[in-house]
This record gives structure tokens, sequence and C-alpha cells, in this order.
């Protein structure tokens, strides 16, 4: 009886390690994961780093000095007690020149819940919630010794919807995911200034004068910029949207049917091609949830693989290493998915936003990597000053918070495994010609070579370039960054050398009217947003509404908008006319006060017979702009009983 025992008792361990073991597979080396990865036969991926020079890495930066700056996330998933937090920032070093990291030091630890980082003046930018942080190393031994804390009051309870993503934008702003958490933010360096309500919204911030406000949103783990300014953020299964109109304009009043202001350019695209199997939590939640939307009689289909669902990271490519069918395409990472896809952007022709889809000729029923180990988590990219896309890989057995998933299907997960790993890759083209070392980096030039660097054709040095011009406020190399702005035939160039002079007070009216005549929609584009401060030049805004560039007219449109309804009632008119088709034009009008009053549904009325003949677009438009004069008189109304008036 005691023998029988025995063996049922190891017959019971082995099915039980059995079916663990096909449950969770077991990490891989760096090496061996290399041979996991299915890519673009025209790439080759190297590893860049690996534990233990880098663990848990979910965000890397270059700084001006060429230097390589991770953010490192071991509290992942579970929040660590008030001052007990486990996260770092590090510097990692290829002593040898060998192409892959073997030194790193720690810049700063025991941080909780740091997840992005960004240089300034010498020093980072960390998103850590409930606060955003300046640290800076002042006595050179790569440990910061100044740890400020610049705004606090952001969202801190669930580490996957906290502050995120510090991106500089074209613009000379800072720009901030927030995934419209709620918090009530406030400004060390304004403590004077009114708490600022998050519900909603992303962030956006300037440190060279000191101001803050919501941006459109919402984006969880993936924030970027294309060449022009305009952003695209990453939500889960929302892998790209585009923010068409800013947060400042959809709520210049309080009635808007909607103030929804970012757009799924990808058309609703679910379908993913991931090359591992459903873990097996999530293919079993899944059946159970199908179990019951069946006897609920719902009409409801859950997938448990091959949709996105852990999408991340969505970073456009703007090097100058990639051939140039790459150059603009968007690169995300699904963490569920273990794999990396690519969007193609294309700009509508009659509205202000895009379609994103596959190369159909090179990926149409692929992606450009994937991978068949399911420990690979490309939680973010980076393109670098080499022009080459880093890959930060997270690396762990499970990536989901345990919120998300059922008690009787944790008992076997260990949401710790991986938290003594993680890898950064490096994806370059296969013919890539070799390059020269780079001799310099910016943080070391000069003001006067800085603004050279204004026309270098990967976004990374330029951007560095207009950054370090902006903390610098060296008023001597204007003249330089004018003329430049004058006469460079690259309009990435002028429009870097556009904001280098707003970032340095520099611009008069003469010069956004250069802007607004530019041959390139992209410059036009903001020097009609920036003529909005400036009234005498109002007959080139409203010119700028019958622009050719659907961006130009939009932007237009909304700067038209800030001006008294005596002056933009009727050019508002005239755009309604013409591109009320497009629900953003629609939008546009309706967020000014000019273009959703009583005396601007009349003037359509009577002058311009607008709703003689309906059709779908002006039906909704005839209900929006009703409801927002109904909710207007009941404010009014309201605010008049208030005050006894």
């Amino acid at each position: 009886m005691k023998h029988l025992t025995i063996i049922a008792l190891t017959c019971c361990a082995l099915i039980t390690a059995s079916c663990s073991q096909k449950r969770y597979a077991d990490a891989l080396t760096p090496e061996e994961a290399l041979e996991s990865f299915q890519l673009d036969n025209d790439f080759k991926i190297e590893i860049f780093a690996a534990e233990p020079f880098v663990l848990d890495p979910v965000e890397m930066v270059f700084d001006e000095e060429g230097r390589a700056f991770v953010v490192e996330m071991p509290d992942y998933p579970y929040k660590p007690e008030p001052g007990k937090g486990k996260g770092s920032i590090r510097m990692l070093t290829d002593s040898d020149g060998d192409g892959r990291i073997d030194k790193s030091v720690i810049f700063a630890d025991s941080i909780s819940e740091a997840t992005s980082v960004l240089p300034w003046k010498g020093g980072l930018l960390v998103t850590a919630a409930p606060n955003i942080l300046f640290m800076k190393d002042t006595t050179d031994d790569f440990k910061a010794d100044i740890k400020q804390v610049l705004f606090t009051g952001f969202f801190e309870n669930n580490s996957e919807a906290q502050i995120t993503n510090l991106r500089f934008g074209i613009d000379n702003w800072i720009y901030a995911s927030n995934n419209g958490q709620n918090g009530t933010v406030t400004s060390n360096k304004k403590p004077g200034k009114a708490p600022l309500a998050m519900s909603s919204a992303d962030f956006r911030f300037r440190l060279d004068n000191d101001e803050f406000e919501q941006e459109t949103g919402p984006g969880q783990f993936g924030h970027t910029f294309n060449d022009w300014g305009h952003r695209f953020v990453t939500q889960n299964t929302l892998h790209i949207q585009h923010a068409v109109i800013p947060w400042r304009y959809t709520h210049r009043h309080p009635n808007m049917p909607s103030a929804k202001g970012v757009f799924d350019v990808s058309n609703k695209e679910m379908i993913m091609y991931q090359v591992t199997p459903a873990p097996y939590w999530r293919a079993e939640r899944t059946r159970q949830r199908q179990k019951q939307y069946a006897e609920q009689n719902l009409d409801r289909q859950e997938y448990a693989d091959d949709h996105f669902t852990g999408a991340s990271g969505g970073t456009v490519y703007n090097g100058d290493l990639f051939p140039k069918e790459y150059y603009g395409n968007v690169f995300t990472g699904d963490v569920a998915g273990n794999l990396i896809h690519r969007d193609v952007l294309t700009p509508l022709k009659d509205s202000p936003t895009y379609r994103a889809g596959r190369d159909s000729t090179i990926e149409k029923d692929k992606e450009f990597l994937a991978s068949t180990d399911p420990w690979f988590r490309p939680a973010s990219f980076i393109v670098g000053p080499d022009g080459a896309l880093y890959v930060i890989d997270m690396y762990r057995q499970h990536i989901e918070t345990p919120v998300s998933i059922p008690e009787e299907l944790k008992t076997d997960m260990d949401f710790n495994a991986g938290m003594d790993k993680g890898r950064i890759y490096k994806i370059t083209p296969k013919n890539a010609a070799g390059r020269k070392a780079i001799a310099q980096y910016p943080g070391k030039m000069t003001s006067a070579e800085l603004v050279k660097l204004l026309a270098h054709p990967n976004q990374w040095w330029s951007g560095q370039a207009q950054k370090l011009l902006l903390e610098r406020q060296d008023n001597t190399i204007a003249p330089a960054v004018k003329t430049l702005f004058e006469t460079n035939t690259d309009p990435r160039a002028r429009l870097h050398a556009f904001f280098v002079l707003e970032g340095l007070r520099s611009l008069d009216a003469d010069m956004i009217k250069k802007a607004m005549r530019d041959v390139h929609p992209g410059v036009r584009e903001y020097g009609v947003m920036l003529s909005e401060k400036y009234p005498q030049l109002l007959p080139e805004l409203i010119k700028a509404t019958d622009d050719s560039s659907a961006r130009v007219a939009f932007q237009a449109t909304l700067s038209l908008g800030q001006f008294p309804a005596v002056k933009s009632a009727t050019p508002l008119a005239a755009v309604l006319q013409k591109h009320y088709k497009d629900q953003w034009f629609r939008m546009a009008v309706l967020s000014s006060k000019p273009g959703s009053s009583p005396a601007f549904l009349a003037l359509l009325t009577d002058q311009y017979g607008f709703f003689n003949s309906m059709d779908e677009e002006k039906t909704i438009f005839r209900k929006d702009i009703d409801q927002i004069i109904e909710a207007s008189k009941a404010g009014t109304l309201a605010s008049q009983r208030a005050t006894g008036k």
C-alpha cells in the first residue's frame, strides 16, 4: 500500500510538472532569444544590451552626449509601499566599442514606478507618478544628486495607466501621456497657479516659460510625432490613434456634444499575426467569457490571440539608416502578441488626419518582426543617433496586470518571473553602408554648430539641436537661424528653425507671414497657428482657410475661431459650406464660440441657405449646433439664477 501511494504521488507530481511546463515556457538566454525572431529579410537584429547590465527596461533615451539611459521597472505589476520603490534609471556603456553594452551604472535608484525619461539641461526629466521630476548629476560620478519635483498630483493607482511617454515636440512643448486618468496637478515652479484637473486629458508643459496644460488624448504607453508635429498615441487594443484637434480648441466652450479629439487611423484594424499561442490563462479566460456571452444571448466575440490587446510603444521612424520607404512609418509592439507591427501613414486628401495600414507588398499576412518566445515583451522603441531602431524588451513571463486575471487562473502564475532579466535589441538594414564613428555629439557643439545641425536628415540630431538651442537661449545665433529658415530647401529644417526663433522670442509678424506662405504645408500649418497672436494677419489667416492642404485649411479654421464673430463668422460659414462632409471640420467650427452661436445658425440659414437641402452630415451638424445653443442657454439661465440677476 505504501509503495502504491509513493507511485501515485510521483505520478501526480509528474503530471503537475508536465501541466506547468505546457502552460508557461521557461526563459531563453539572450542568444537563444535572437534565434526566435522572424524578421523582415532586409533587416538584421542584434543584442545591444542584456542582463545583468539592464533589468526590466521599459524605455530608453540617448542624451545630447550620446549616452544611453534606461528606465527600469522591477516593481511592476505591483505597487510598492511608500518609500520602498525599486525602480531605477541606469546609464549604459559600451566600453570596448564592439556595439554591445558591457557596463552600466545606476544613475538614480529607489524610484517608485518610473516609466519614462527625457534629457533636459544636462539632466533628465522623469515621470514617476504622482510626479514629474528633474534629476541631474553635478559631481561627475554618474549619480543624480539633484532630485526636484516639478509637477505633482498625477494618478498613481495603476502602473499601466500612469503619467508617462515624455516627448519633446517640434513646437517646444514637452508632451506626456496620462491615459485620461483623474488627477489634480500643481507646479512647484508656479505654486500660485490654480491646480489643473486632468480627467480625460494628456499633459503638456514648457520649462522655458513654466506653462502647463491639458492636451488631447488619451494615450497609454506609446507616444510619437511625425516630422510635422502630428501626435500619435497607443492604447492597448487601439494600436495607433491620431490626436487631430488640440485640447485648447475642443474646450473653448463647455457645451461640445463630444470633445473627443483622437481618431483611430487604423480604421479599427485589430488583426495581428502572432506566432506564439495564447497563454493558458488568456485562452481559458476567453473560453469562460464566451460561455457567459452565449448563456446571456449576447452577440459578442472575444479573442485570445491574433488581435491587438497589448499594443505598446508606437514610434515614428525618422532616422537616416532605413530604406526611404520606411521613413515616417510607425513601429508598434504588442507585448501580449510578442511582435512588432509596422504601419504606413498616408495623409487623407480632404480631411486633416491619416490612414494607417500595412505595407501589403511586404507584410500582407505577417508582421515586421514576430517572436516564437512568449517572454518577448517589446514595450517601447527609439530611433538612435546612428539611425538604428532600438527595441526595449521588458522580457517577462507574464506582462498583464494581475487585476485582469481571474483568481483561479493565477495559482501557477509568477508575476515576478523575469525581474532579473531584460533585453534591448538593435535593428538595422542588412545592406546598410558602414558608418564612421560619431566624432562629436550635439552636447559638445557650439550654438553656431547646432544651427547647422537643424538640417540633419536624422531627426534625432535636428531635434537635439532645437532642444539645446531652446535650453541655451543664445540670441546671438538668431540671424543665422533666420537665414536657414529663409533659404534651406528642406522644409523640416525650416520648421526646426521657425521654432528655434519662437523659443528665442525672435519671431515677428513678417516671419510668421513667410511661414504662412511657405511652399510646404507642414510649415504653413504652424505659421497659421502662430498667426492667432497677430490680428494684423487676419486677412492672411482667412485666405489660409482655402488652402490646398486640408491640414492647413483645418488649422486655419481652428485659429479663425479665436477671433470675434464680427470678423470670423462669415469665413467660418464659407469653410463649412466647403468642408461640412468632414467630421473634423464640423468640429473645428463648432468648437469656437463664433461658430456655435444662434447668430451663426441664423447666418447659415438666412444668408447661405445651408439647410435648404439636407444630407446625413448636415443633419448631424444641425443636431450638434442646436444642442450647443440649448446647453449654452441653460448654462446662462443657471448662472443668472445663481447670481440673482
